[in-house]
């Protein structure tokens, strides 16, 4: 998982500023709609990669919907197993 920490966040800050030197906002305002539309569109390759490695290992399934997209949600015949990865990551995780 990506973390990041305040000198990040302050570049990240200051970085949004000299692109919108008019911006201004509260602090939940820049968390929200500065910081994380920046990330969203930084790891938006990495999401889509993500997505296509749990599809062919049959953890998720795609549907195209009405709207032309496809829509993405767990495969319940893979829920054991899912289960079972998800608690062997986060015990690795605490040790």
């Amino acid at each position: 998982m990506l973390l990041y920490d305040r000198s990040h966040i302050s570049f990240e800050i200051l970085d949004y500023l000299v692109e919108h030197p008019d911006a201004q906002d509260t602090a939940d305002g820049i968390a929200q709609w500065w910081i994380l539309e920046r990330c969203v569109k930084r790891h938006a390759p990495l999401v889509n990669e993500a997505i296509q490695y749990l599809v062919e290992r049959g953890f998720i399934v795609g549907r195209k919907a009405k709207d032309s997209k496809i829509h993405y949600r767990i495969n319940p015949r893979k829920a054991e197993e899912i289960s079972s990865l998800l608690e062997q990551n986060l015990g690795q995780q605490e040790q």
